[in-house]
C-alpha cells in the first residue's frame, strides 16, 4: 500500500510537479470558492472558467501548448467576459446573470470550435480536461505565483470581503470600497482558474475551487473555520485525484474533481454542521 501511494510521487518528476502545483492551488482557490458561496455566486466561477476557453484556444492556435500563451489568452478572455457582462447589463438594463450566461455559452462554443479546427484529439482532451504531463516548469511557476499573489490579496481583503458578504450596508457606511475589492476578488478568481487549467483543464478547473468550499460548510460554522476545512479537503482531493489519475490512466482534471465530489458526498452525509446524519440525530433527540 505504501508503495502504491508513495512510489509514483517520489519517483516520477512530472507527478511531483503536478502535486506541488496542485497543492499550491489547493491553498488559494478554495478560500475564493468560500467567498463565492457566501455571496451566492457559486456559478460565477463556472461561467468564468468556460468563458476563458476562446482565449486559451487563440493562444493554442498561435503558440501551441505553450503555457504563457495559453494563460495570457485565458486571462484576457475571462476578464473580457466578466467586464462585458457588467457593461451589457448596465447598457441594456437587463440582468447581469443573463448576460453572463449568454456570453459564456457563446465563448464555450467558440473555444471548442477553434480547438477542434486545428488541434488533434489528444491536444483537445488535454486543454479541456487537463493532463499531469502538461505541467512543466513554466506551468508550475504560474501556479505558485498565482497562489502566492492570491494569499497576499486575501490577507489585505479578508475583512472587506467578509463585511460585503454579511453586512454590505455597514461596509459602505465605513468606506470599505466594496466595489474595488469586488473587482480585485473577481480578478483573483480568473487568475486561479487560468492557473488551474493546465492540470485540471478549462472544463474542470472550477471543481477544485468550489467543491471543497461547498463541502466545508458541513464542517464549520464561522468563515475562518470553513476556509480551513475547504483547504484541507482540497489538499486531500488533489493528492487522491493525482494518484487515481496515475493508476487508473484517466485525465487529472476529472480524477481530482471526482475525488473532491466524493469528499463533498461524505460531508453531506456525515458532516456535523447540517449534515444528514447530524440532522437525523437532532430530529430523533427532539422527538424522543
Amino acid at each position: 500500500m505504501s508503495e502504491w501511494l508513495l512510489a509514483p510521487l517520489l519517483e516520477l518528476g512530472f507527478l511531483r510537479r503536478a502535486l506541488v502545483g496542485g497543492l499550491a492551488l489547493a491553498l488559494s482557490a478554495p478560500p475564493l470558492g468560500v467567498f463565492l458561496m457566501l455571496r451566492r455566486m457559486s456559478l460565477t466561477a463556472d461561467v468564468l472558467a468556460h468563458g476563458m476557453l476562446p482565449g486559451v484556444a487563440v493562444g493554442f492556435l498561435l503558440a501551441g501548448l505553450a503555457v504563457p500563451a495559453l494563460a495570457l489568452g485565458g486571462a484576457l478572455a475571462g476578464l473580457l467576459v466578466m467586464l462585458g457582462a457588467g457593461a451589457l447589463s448596465r447598457a441594456t438594463g437587463g440582468r447581469e446573470d443573463a448576460a453572463l450566461a449568454a456570453l459564456y455559452l457563446v465563448a464555450l462554443a467558440a473555444g471548442v470550435a477553434l480547438l477542434s479546427w486545428r488541434g488533434s484529439p489528444v491536444e483537445l482532451t488535454q486543454v479541456l480536461f487537463g493532463s499531469v504531463l502538461g505541467i512543466d516548469d513554466a506551468a508550475l511557476l504560474l501556479m505558485a505565483g498565482v497562489a502566492t499573489a492570491t494569499l497576499i490579496f486575501l490577507a489585505f481583503a479578508w475583512r472587506p470581503l467578509v463585511l460585503e458578504c454579511f453586512d454590505p450596508s455597514f461596509a459602505r457606511s465605513v468606506g470599505a470600497r466594496g466595489g474595488a475589492w469586488h473587482l480585485g476578488f473577481l480578478a483573483a478568481v480568473v487568475l486561479n482558474l487560468v492557473a488551474a487549467f493546465t492540470a485540471l483543464g478549462t472544463l474542470m478547473a472550477v471543481g477544485l475551487m468550489m467543491l471543497p468550499a461547498i463541502a466545508a460548510r458541513h464542517w464549520a460554522r464561522q468563515v475562518g473555520g470553513i476556509v480551513y476545512a475547504a483547504v484541507g479537503l482540497a489538499l486531500l482531493a488533489t493528492v487522491t485525484g493525482l494518484l487515481a489519475s496515475f493508476h487508473a490512466d484517466v485525465p487529472a482534471g476529472p480524477a481530482i474533481v471526482l475525488a473532491a465530489g466524493l469528499l463533498w458526498a461524505v460531508s453531506v452525509l456525515a458532516g456535523p454542521v447540517e449534515g444528514l446524519r447530524a440532522r437525523l440525530l437532532r430530529r430523533r433527540h427532539l422527538t424522543g
